[in-house]
């Protein structure tokens, strides 16, 4: 063994020992999976510099065993995620909130994975009061599942009231988890993300010494699959970034699949975006769907997806998904209701098609972290950061600047009633 490879294991093993938070180490007490906190992916990449870690939204399967074999390939630190819509209650996928850490602490120890993995909450939508109540008792569940990162997202909400469903809820999440907020709802080029309403939702937060990650906006993208060319807006995004800067916070980038690799590495370079989700081009490309290259699915004259033989499912699978989607009236993006389903009936066939399936994702995502989010080698950054700390929570990256006495939840709604900003169309937007 070299002595870089030696160091590197000895610092692995350091790492374990010290890295994973107590849920992790309760669920999995045996393990080698080194789980961490999103705290620690995100400060990588910030380590790094103009890097992205990949937020693979596992779907299914086959998609995290690709993600986690093409992070090991690339040395690169990775979120595994599931969003409420996919995963929760009401899901869409078999992989769901209170399987998806099991599912890769199994598949890390099984692939001998060492680089850094968070496991994230993706998109906990709240949109109702109703929703708050339910997810107090729903949360605490999602940590005893061994969630390790989250995202609550009330950006369905007016602006005053997306900031109070944040501060309801903290108290909730543990201290040591990584966390995401989130201002506008991805809607495309509808309803777009302002200055003033992402700082009016950090300052507040702020104030009552809540320091997320991460903030996600939306800045011209959507989830699903993209048809317009509208995308993301750079400047807007570095805009905003720019005046968040001395709130220390990281952006995530939604809907990145719909997305050029050209754009996307103009993201990595121009904002201080760390966290890039990736979730309908990877249950496509499992699938052996032709897509471009940053992972968009293609459609023929008719509307309808391509399917490469000898790719992904076997063809006969193919035709079963099909005729299901037409019997249910499933076009486009709703076509990731096949998850739950066809979970099983996938997982069922030969190995060589299964391994095929893994072997498509895993080469799209190193081409993305190697080629076009700089995160290669970054798994090495992550694990520096956990010795440095010594312990599974990094602590916050900011310090309290705001007077709390300005954001009590009366002034907190009156400050709401001056900004200015479209929220765009009703309509249902989850991924």
């Amino acid at each position: 063994m070299s002595e870089k490879k030696a160091v590197a294991l000895t610092n692995f093993e350091k790492a374990l020992k010290t890295g994973r938070p107590p849920n992790v180490v309760k669920l999995f007490p045996n393990s080698r999976a080194l789980i961490v906190s999103g705290k620690f992916i995100d400060m990588a990449m910030l380590a790094k510099g103009n890097a992205m870690a990949i937020a693979a939204n596992g779907r299914n399967n086959f998609v995290i065993r690709g993600a986690l074999q093409a992070a090991q390939r690339a040395n690169a630190a990775i979120i595994i995620e599931i969003a409420r819509s996919e995963g929760g209650a009401n899901a869409y996928c078999a992989v769901n909130y209170w399987n998806i850490a099991r599912q890769v602490d199994t598949l890390c120890n099984e692939l001998g994975i060492t680089v850094p993995v968070a496991i994230h909450a993706d998109h906990y939508g709240i949109k109702k009061e109703q929703d708050i109540n339910e997810a107090k008792i729903e949360i605490p569940t999602l940590f005893e599942a061994g969630m390790t990162s989250i995202a609550i997202d009330a950006s369905h909400l007016p602006d005053d009231q997306n900031l109070l469903s944040n501060l309801e809820l903290n108290p909730f999440i543990p201290k040591w988890a990584g966390l995401e907020t989130e201002v506008g709802e991805i809607k495309g080029k509808l309803g777009l993300s302002t200055v003033e309403e992402a700082l009016f939702l950090i300052q507040g937060l702020n104030a009552h010494n809540i320091f997320p990650n991460w903030i996600a906006l939306n800045n011209g993208t959507t989830h699903g699959i993209e048809t317009s060319g509208q995308g993301i807006q750079v400047g807007l995004t570095a805009e905003i970034h720019q005046a968040l800067v001395e709130y220390n916070i990281s952006g995530a980038q939604h809907g990145t699949s719909v997305n050029s690799s050209d754009r996307l590495k103009e993201i990595a370079a121009k904002t201080k975006t760390t966290k890039a989700n990736v979730a309908t081009a990877l249950q496509m490309i499992s699938w052996g769907l032709e897509v471009n290259d940053y992972g968009n699915a293609i459609l023929d004259d008719n509307g309808n997806f391509i399917k490469l033989n000898d790719q992904g499912v076997t063809e006969e699978m193919w035709s079963e998904m099909v005729a299901y989607a037409q019997a249910h009236g499933l076009k486009g993006g709703n076509y990731k209701k096949l998850n739950l389903g066809f979970e099983n009936k996938l997982l069922g066939q030969a190995q060589t098609i299964r391994e095929r399936m893994v072997k498509r994702v895993e080469e799209f995502i190193y081409n993305m972290l190697v080629n076009v989010f700089n995160a290669q080698d970054t798994a090495l950054l992550a694990i520096e950061t956990i010795l440095a700390a010594g312990t599974h929570d990094p602590g916050p990256k900011a310090s309290r600047i705001e007077d709390p006495a300005e954001w009590t939840p009366e002034k907190i709604v009156q400050r709401a009633t001056t900004i200015e900003s479209d929220k765009g169309p009703e309509g249902d937007f989850d991924d």
